[in-house]
């Protein structure tokens, strides 16, 4: 029985039903499931961290509710918040690139596709960067390369570990060249992290697919990745065509990579933040050993008698 059925019902069984008047359901009272279809209590939803509570869907979550999801209530201090794009090229395909990014920046108020900062993850300090796909479908640009280098370079000065949560659809077409030097920067960045010892995680959220998961996204110290996510670097057609055979219906998912090595865990995201906290601890530095001072003659424990 449908949940419109159940209410129908409900509606005829009861007395002076003649009586009683029809209210109407809030916008975004319901949410509906893209994968089975069932309709869920939004506040439930939410506090199940937008997992569908009947078939284990992750729907997509964006870098407000995700920081919200990570990192302690008021521990998060914003990096870089004022770098914004600029349009070098002056590119224009049916629109400006300049009319594009205003028009982005009002609907999503961001100003680019990352927010970075530092907070505390399970009282543990990180520096945290998260992609968001509503801008420009989450696209790499000199910003998001500029701000994710800045959010590295803090978490090794500060000695703390760095976590990029991905999603992105590549590189952002818009800046040419300048937007695929941010794959050497970024990767430059997390090369001098791993040189002073310290942690990288990223998560492959869906999607993570171009120039995003060419670089960054796969160089971690322990790759994680959210449940069914697509991840990959070309389009399914482009490499069906390239290599002129039919790929597996589950190629460039999550569990796909996993099965073939490329990546280290899928964690559902109603477990990520214990995950990460639990990955956190157990690679934190070993405190220094004590030196050995020898004993004083006065102090030997042994003695001639």
């Amino acid at each position: 029985m449908s949940l419109f059925d159940w209410f129908a019902n409900r509606r005829k069984s009861e007395p002076n039903n003649h009586q009683r008047q029809e209210r109407e359901i809030a916008d975004g009272l319901w949410t509906k499931c893209e994968a089975c279809t069932v309709l869920a209590y939004t506040k439930d939803l939410k506090a199940n961290q937008r997992v569908c509570l009947e078939c284990g869907h992750h729907m997509r979550v964006y870098s407000d509710e995700r920081i919200r999801q990570l990192i302690d209530a008021n521990t998060w201090m914003l990096l870089d918040e004022q770098v914004r794009p600029t349009d070098p090229l002056k590119f224009r395909d049916r629109k400006s690139y300049s009319d594009r990014l205003r028009e982005t920046q009002e609907k999503t108020k961001l100003l680019d596709a990352v927010q970075t900062g530092i907070g505390q993850l399970d009282g543990l300090p990180i520096a945290l960067g998260v992609m968001d796909f509503r801008f420009m479908g989450g696209s790499m640009g000199s910003v998001v390369g500029e701000k994710l280098t800045r959010l590295i370079e803090q978490g090794t000065r500060r000695r703390f570990p760095v976590i990029i949560v991905c999603a992105s659809g590549g590189a952002r077409m818009q800046e040419g060249m300048l937007s695929l030097m941010q794959m050497a920067k970024i990767s430059g960045a997390i090369e001098r992290h791993h040189e002073a010892g310290l942690l990288y995680i990223p998560i492959l959220t869906h999607p993570t697919t171009g120039g995003v998961t060419a670089s960054f996204a796969m160089l971690g110290d322990i790759i994680l990745a959210e449940p069914k996510a697509t991840i990959g670097f070309a389009g399914r057609r482009v490499i069906e065509q390239t290599l002129r055979e039919k790929l597996p219906d589950d190629f460039q998912t999550s569990e796909y990579l996993l099965q073939h090595g490329f990546v280290d865990a899928i964690i559902p995201r109603t477990q990520l933040k214990k995950t990460l906290a639990q990955l956190i601890r157990l690679h934190q530095p070993l405190p220094t050993a004590p030196t050995m001072v020898p004993l004083p003659e006065a102090m030997s424990l042994t003695r001639e008698w």
